[in-house]
């Protein structure tokens, strides 16, 4: 059996990953499997064509006809699902019937149910399944986790989280995520708003039991086609666990901000901030007085420590925290335990918040959140 561990084991070999789309994240999830190590075995898209062209702007080995024949090659490890979301949860439950290692982009699937079938699918197989949670990577994400696990905190009192952005905030502008046929019933909160779940569950340690959430679509119409089945933003009240009640605002259309994650948890004596894009220091409050702790190996956490691979001084960023992910789903794979990597359970918890989030939103009443 094998024990947890906080270090990452190379793998005997190097996998053979191959990649399933060829837009943005399939070009992330590449950067982070070269960092890795792995072979870049193959890529599959929606045709051939476009197949053959991830795999030359991505340098990846081979361009296969067809998902089906990527999936057939007993070549391929592990296979990294990179497409619109309603896609998510066919290919992933094809790459595991096949044998293959999964890691899917979320939303791991637009329902629960499909979510919790491929859970279980993963947990029959043995196989790895990971979703890419990654801010949960960033070492002071895990400094601040520590901090509150430690109890120099003291017992959680309330929480504060945004996740806001601009990229739709232009009424013309369009995206395949505001289709629902594509993107699923949620657009902004299961876009963003999961990311934003999922780290502050993972830093509190606690669940979201209950929560009340209004949703709305500012623009309706978007380059000139109805755009009210999917969101712009949502405000959340939530109650966690452990007592502590909060609020979270997640927005694709607030001016001026790009990626604007923040996570704030007040304890009994001291308040940890997070802030996705100043991610090498924590903000940490107390009544006498506030400071900033820096992004210093020698003076953290074992687990925030060994994501730091650059001195102090030497900032770290998005891709840093997506190439992390990428190696512990692999040293998984290669039989360790690295602590704290997003499973098919995670996105399982992720589709039943937001399904909470949209059945609040539809009655205007309190949804306790499935287990």
């Amino acid at each position: 059996m094998c024990s947890m561990t906080t270090d990452v084991i190379a793998p005997a070999r190097a996998i053979h990953a191959g990649i399933i789309g060829g837009g943005f994240m399939a070009a992330v999830h590449s950067r982070a499997a070269r960092a890795a190590s792995a072979a870049l075995a193959g890529s599959a898209s929606s045709s051939a064509g476009r197949a053959a062209d991830a795999a030359e702007r991505l340098g990846i080995a081979a361009a296969y006809d067809s998902v089906e024949e990527l999936l057939a090659d007993p070549a391929i490890d592990v296979v990294h699902v990179c497409t619109p979301n309603t896609t998510h949860a066919g290919y992933a439950r094809a790459a595991l019937l096949a044998g293959k290692h999964v890691i899917c982009e979320k939303p791991l699937a637009t329902s629960a149910a499909d979510a919790a079938e491929l859970a279980a699918l993963a947990g029959e197989r043995g196989l790895v399944a990971a979703v890419p949670f990654i801010y949960r990577f960033h070492p002071m994400a895990r400094e601040a986790r520590a901090r509150l696990a430690g109890g120099s905190a003291g017992p959680l009192v309330s929480v504060h989280g945004e996740y806001l952005q601009d990229w739709l905030a232009d009424p013309q502008a369009d995206d395949w995520r505001v289709d629902p046929a594509l993107g699923g019933p949620s657009r902004a909160f299961a876009d963003i708003g999961s990311h934003l779940v999922d780290l502050l569950e993972f830093v509190s340690g606690e669940r979201i039991l209950r929560l009340n959430a209004r949703t709305r679509t500012v623009y309706p119409n978007r380059a000139g086609r109805d755009a009210t089945a999917t969101e712009d933003l949502v405000a959340v009240v939530v109650e966690l666990s452990g007592g502590a009640i909060g609020t979270l605002l997640i927005s694709q259309v607030a001016p001026g901000r790009k990626n604007a994650l923040v996570v704030e948890l007040s304890g009994a004596h001291e308040t940890v901030r997070f802030e996705q894009e100043r991610p090498e220091r924590l903000w940490l409050g107390r009544v006498d007085g506030s400071v900033l702790l820096d992004r210093d190996p020698a003076r953290l956490s074992s687990d925030a420590a060994r994501l730091s691979l650059v001195p102090a001084g030497h900032p770290m960023g998005y891709q840093d925290a997506f190439n992390a992910f990428v190696a512990d789903a692999y040293a998984a794979i290669g039989g360790a335990r690295p602590d704290g990597l997003p499973d098919f359970d995670d996105g399982l918890r992720s589709a039943r918040v937001t399904e909470a989030v949209l059945a609040s939103a539809g009655s205007g009443d309190w949804v306790e959140v499935a287990a």
